[in-house]
């Protein structure tokens, strides 16, 4: 793994469903946690979401924008689509191996 990828935290599966939600476009808060269920069947709670955001803005990976009214919308840095690219092609190698290695093994409907 490259240094860029712990970018993403110890909590790195939230990262990555947050940063693809910001890859569609600008989100806040529950439009990312709605768009994250909608799409990956995964609810982040509110606490998870917002550590996970403040991380990822600290990072550099994330900008929060100025906020309209009560919320504030998130956009996606370049930066962080570099991340997020490079963790999906980490991840397409373990899916690769794992399932390689599932066939040669286990027979599975």
């Amino acid at each position: 793994m490259t240094n860029s990828l712990e970018g993403l935290g110890r909590n790195a599966g939230a990262a990555a469903l947050v940063l693809s939600s910001l890859a569609g476009g600008d989100k806040h808060g529950y439009a990312l946690v709605k768009d994250v269920e909608e799409f990956a069947g995964v609810h982040l709670p509110p606490g998870t979401l917002y550590q996970v955001l403040a991380r990822l803005e600290t990072r550099g990976l994330i900008t929060a924008l100025k906020a309209d009214e009560r919320r504030r919308p998130y956009r996606l840095t370049a930066q962080g689509a570099t991340v997020l690219s490079e963790y999906f092609t980490a991840q397409q190698r373990i899916l690769k191996t794992g399932q390689a290695r599932l066939k040669r093994t286990w027979t599975l409907a």
